[in-house]
């Protein structure tokens, strides 16, 4: 018979059960940047292992050795990719020094009229109604400057953390193993080893995968912007290349980036002519890249490498994107499969297992 009490105690358990979880998410997100460097770590050193390996095995290096000249070679590599920022940056320094706001301005009316005329739109009505001419202004571009010079001031400190994390990684990485298979019974040790070698075979599909995406789309941006010539080209086009890693928001911040830089790039007197129209031309050619890239490279990437829907990757990299940022994002994929590989081997009888990982 249920009484009351009992009742009451179902509540009062639930309650409990429910608080627990509560302070635990609150616990999770108030470490969400630890645990962001701990995953960025881990993938950086399963990067990393195959040039630990070669060192070692080819070239004789000590194993300490061998770890301290990868995350050098590494270091290296973003060294040199800051660094193509500094003509970037110096040019378009200089190109905000010649802003003829009023050629501008005689530019943009130019262009309203071009509007109207070829397609019969009253754009002008439309931007009065919106709002947008009073809300035009170049007043955005020391504000983002800000912003980016906060952005690397953390990202100092965070690749500092993620480099001394990743050093560890991979110079005890047999400890780590070991500890890994004490906590489990020793029935579990040939399924830890055959989840690491599985997530050691997915991930690295998934990066090949990653590069190739990149690297198509780097050739199809450089031409782009070589057909129109904008300046800093080669540099434009890697870094938004590289700004796809970011899943599905990549692609938005690299057009958005690519716009800004092109009306900086013609910002000067002998440019404005053909600011408005060379940004247009730019843009349909990074949405046509797009296009390419959505149709092509991205469904080979996340479907065929990861064995994963892509509603499914969506949704993932949503929530992760929700409870981490944007670090959050670019994680969200590999830690995904990690898990699912794992769950795969120590669950495969459980429904839930058993609908997500079919196709593995």
């Amino acid at each position: 018979m249920v009484t009351s009490k009992t009742i009451a105690n179902g509540i009062l358990r639930a309650i409990a059960v429910l608080a627990c979880v509560y302070i635990l998410l609150l616990f999770i997100v108030s470490i969400q940047t630890v645990l962001i460097y701990l995953a960025v770590s881990l993938i950086l050193s399963m990067v990393a292992s195959p040039i630990v390996y070669f060192l070692k095995r080819k070239l004789k290096f000590p194993h300490t050795l061998a770890v301290i000249v990868t995350l050098l070679f590494f270091l290296g590599l973003l060294t040199g990719f800051v660094f193509m920022f500094v003509p970037l940056i110096a040019t378009q320094a200089e190109n905000l020094s010649l802003l003829d706001t009023a050629k501008l301005e005689t530019d943009f009316n130019s262009l309203i009229t071009s509007i109207n005329e070829s397609l019969g739109i009253d754009a002008q009505k439309l931007i009065k109604e919106s709002n947008i001419s009073s809300k035009l202004n170049f007043n955005f571009i020391p504000a983002f400057l800000n912003s980016l010079l906060g952005i690397l001031s953390g990202f100092g400190m965070g690749l500092a953390s993620v480099m001394f994390i990743t050093f560890f990684f991979l110079k005890d990485r047999k400890l780590f193993i070991v500890g890994a298979k004490k906590l489990l019974p020793d029935e579990h040790e040939e399924k830890i080893l055959t989840s690491i070698d599985k997530i050691n075979h997915m991930l690295s599909r998934y990066f090949i995968g990653l590069i190739i995406q990149m690297s198509v789309l780097f050739v199809l941006y450089l031409t782009v912007l070589l057909i129109f010539g904008v300046q800093n080209a080669f540099v434009i086009a890697l870094i938004t290349a590289f700004l796809n890693i970011i899943p599905y928001i990549g692609p938005i911040i690299s057009t958005g980036l690519v716009v800004v830089l092109t009306l900086l790039g013609h910002i000067g007197p002998e440019g404005q002519d053909t600011m408005f129209s060379t940004t247009l031309y730019v843009l349909i050619g990074y949405c046509a890249a797009q296009f390419i890239d959505n149709n092509f490279s991205s469904p080979l990437i996340f479907s065929s490498s990861l064995n994963s829907h892509p509603l499914e990757i969506f949704i993932v990299v949503l929530i992760s994107g929700f409870s981490f940022g944007i670090l959050g994002m670019i994680v969200a994929i590999p830690m995904y499969t990690v898990l699912k590989v794992i769950a795969k081997e120590f669950f495969p009888e459980n429904p839930v297992v058993k609908a997500l990982t079919k196709d593995m």
